[in-house]
């Protein structure tokens, strides 16, 4: 099977992001120190669901137990050696570019099942068939409409062919199921983004349908065009924040598309087995979807044949069943 993710060559510290010129000085700061910064780790921390302030009371500059056992959670919660250290490695992760949806529920814990989430309650669409549509106002000049417009409907189509809902664009921007733009800062949801290579995108759980994209990023569809080390895969965004709409919540699974982060100039667009399952508990499985195509990734030409006539398998079997009924 081919690799899943495909990362463009570019040391990650050249990229200034929205947190990492305030984070790299806290590499290895140790319990009971006080440093400059740490009060908006604890913010960053507290924006993403892993710590709140004590009541009448903000965050400090105290590297505290309340702090090193929010360190430990996230440390748990990205697959990374949990020892409540603020390493390099736990640095790193903190100030790649991520997703805005918060990783737990303040209210209370998410529903787990295996290693794929669920957003509390496990809200899913009532109807198989969604409507989704562009912001006619909310938008970005510099990629070709028709290439934003295909490059969703890609992603769309990965989620409904693993699972029996279908997804159609319409015109009808305010009647559609899902609502897609492009917005800057503060933009009235109460999810304001920051700027370059901090929060890319955050999309709402079902049946809210908000689906919004931060325009300060530089958003890319072709790494060969375009050179910015800063420039963000936009089909690897909307496959991850569709995941969002159907009710998935973040998993600590790095090689699946429900995995909270993305470095720049990063393309991670195939599902994994991860992801199906999760939204298959949700909505069920198409009759003919085989999650063995799925497997570990494969880079032998044997393994990519192998996955090749699976789906190729795959297709004429629901052609066959299409015509017989």
């Amino acid at each position: 099977m081919e690799k899943n993710t495909q990362t463009a060559a570019i040391s990650q510290v050249e990229i200034s992001t929205t947190w990492g010129d305030q984070f790299k000085q806290l590499i290895d700061t140790e319990r009971g120190k006080e440093v400059t910064g740490i009060a908006e780790l604890k913010k960053y921390l507290n924006r993403f669901g892993y710590i709140r302030p004590l009541p009448g009371t903000n965050f400090t500059d105290a590297f505290d137990d309340r702090l090193l056992s929010a360190v430990s959670k996230y440390q748990s919660n990205f697959g990374l050696p949990v020892n409540g250290r603020l390493d390099s490695e736990t640095i790193s992760s903190i100030t790649t570019p991520r997703c805005g949806v918060n990783d737990f529920s303040l209210a209370g814990p998410l529903h787990t099942t295996r290693r794929y989430h669920f957003f509390p309650g496990q809200p899913r669409w009532t109807h198989s068939k969604l409507t989704y549509s562009f912001s006619p106002t909310n938008t970005i000049d510099y990629l070709d409409t028709s290439d934003i417009r295909n490059a969703f409907r890609r992603a769309f189509f990965r989620w409904a062919d693993a699972i029996p809902v279908t997804f159609v664009e319409t015109p009808d921007y305010l009647s559609s199921d899902i609502k897609i733009g492009f917005y800057k800062g503060d933009h009235g949801d109460g999810e304001p983004f920051d700027g370059v290579l901090g929060v890319l995108a955050h999309a709402f759980s079902p049946e809210n349908g908000r689906f919004h994209l931060d325009a300060a990023e530089k958003w890319t569809l072709d790494f060969g065009t375009e050179k910015s080390k800063s420039a963000v895969d936009l089909e690897s965004v909307a496959t991850h924040e569709i995941g969002h709409v159907l009710g998935l919540a973040h998993t600590p699974v790095k090689e699946a598309i429900m995995y909270a982060s993305l470095s720049p100039r990063t393309k991670k667009v195939d599902l994994t087995v991860d992801d199906v399952e999760g939204a298959q508990f949700l909505y069920g499985s198409n009759p003919y979807f085989k999650l063995f195509s799925l497997a570990a990734p494969d880079t032998s030409n044997a393994g990519v044949y192998m996955v090749a006539v699976a789906r190729i398998l795959s297709a004429v079997l629901m052609l066959v069943f299409c015509t017989a009924t």
